[in-house]
């Protein structure tokens, strides 16, 4: 949905830029007019302000005129304008998790954030999120509930709300977004984007307020899958200063027919408009030559889920804020709030046995998708109005 009078497309935006049809001070120009008229004031928690950006572009011209052509090799993301959601910490800048009283000025920027403004990126603000990052929804923010943005009577999805929302509506080429649970991938499906999370690990979370810190990753929200991969490229480094990183292990493509693997069934909670285009999705598929379906079961993979939005994990949600709950829970959202207090239900031997039970569920899902490239399944069962989650 860009409605900007500039490409906002990787490579398009950089091929005007290398060509003289654009410059980064009219990307900045139109980018804050364009943001301005559209008044969607919630995707946002902070915006740098034109003056800042401006300085910013005309260092990056400046170094441009350095480096000559070679900028483009030697800093890929040239001029790209990004957002990050408010978990992650830019140097100088409030990180809030959507919860005022928590919010600190940041020292140093995410491990994330700096490979991006090294690679040339050019960040336009921090967006809005459900409050730690706890919710599928988007609402859950004393910033205000994130509008679709195709529809406002609908979510936007979460908890990465307005990182998707601002890709969407053609505010920036990326966003960054964090995905314990779908809050990558949810937002991204409720607005017509993509949404990458990458395996446990590959993008480093030094620097982001963690939710679950064992399970959780930074994501990438874009318009297609090439720039997603751009923007991954950029990002994936192994961190020595982060204990969950791991180092980049690439492999081979496989040039060969692809194996898909699908749910035998899938709950979609009366909506028919998603169980239609989930089927016309199929039905594509089938009929690709080079494509072979399988049908799975899936109960596998909902136990798997059902272990971590309603077992013990929510404890670890609990420790994440913990001091700061303890003494400050009357300023947590009241939803956030009741789901953080419930960790107090769960004990060890709970965690334990769900630990135990997961390791037995990933060794079948290992199983179910031996022969298999692929699992495809609808990236949510329904897309609820504002109201009914209100």
């Amino acid at each position: 949905m860009n409605t900007t009078m500039i490409a906002l497309d990787i490579n398009e935006l950089q091929s005007a830029l290398r060509s003289g049809t654009t410059t980064l001070a009219t990307l900045v120009h139109t980018l804050t007019t364009h943001i301005d008229a559209d008044d969607r004031p919630e995707v946002w928690i902070y915006r740098v302000p034109a003056a800042d950006l401006l300085e910013r572009a005309a260092a990056l011209e400046d170094i441009a005129a350095a480096l000559g052509e070679s900028v483009y090799e030697q800093l890929p993301l040239f001029g790209v304008p990004f957002a990050v959601k408010d978990n992650f910490d830019v140097a100088g800048m409030l990180t809030t998790a959507a919860c005022p009283a928590f919010a600190y000025v940041a020292r140093e920027n995410a491990h994330v954030v700096q490979r991006l403004l090294d690679s040339g990126a050019l960040l336009i603000g921090k967006t809005n999120l459900d409050q730690f990052a706890t919710g599928l929804v988007g609402v859950r923010s004393p910033y205000g509930a994130v509008c679709n943005a195709h529809d406002p009577a609908y979510v936007s999805g979460g908890s990465s709300s307005g990182s998707a929302v601002a890709v969407a509506r053609g505010y920036v080429s990326f966003a960054l977004g964090t995905d314990t649970a779908g809050s990558g991938r949810v937002p991204a499906g409720f607005n017509g984007i993509v949404g990458l999370k990458p395996s446990l690990g590959l993008f480093s979370s030094r620097g982001v307020v963690p939710a679950c810190r064992t399970l959780d990753c930074p994501s990438i929200f874009t318009c297609d899958v090439m720039q997603a991969w751009q923007v991954a490229q950029v990002i994936a480094a192994y961190d020595p200063l982060d204990p969950g990183s791991v180092a980049v292990q690439a492999l081979p493509v496989q040039r060969r027919a692809r194996r898909v693997a699908v749910a035998r069934q899938c709950e979609f909670f009366g909506d028919t408009q998603a169980q239609a285009a989930y089927s016309k999705a199929l039905a594509a598929l089938r009929n690709d030559p080079l494509v072979t379906i399988k049908e799975i079961e899936f109960n596998v993979f909902a136990e798997a889920a059902a272990l971590l939005y309603q077992g013990p994990w929510v404890a670890e949600r609990r420790a994440a804020v913990g001091r700061f709950f303890t003494e400050n829970a009357a300023d947590v959202h009241p939803v956030v709030r009741g789901i953080l207090q419930s960790a107090a239900s769960f004990d060890a031997v709970d965690a334990f046995n769900a630990r135990y039970r997961l390791a037995d569920l990933t060794r079948a899902a290992e199983h179910l998708l031996a022969d298999v490239d692929v699992l495809v399944v609808p990236t949510a069962p329904c897309m609820p109005t504002i109201d009914a989650v209100l």
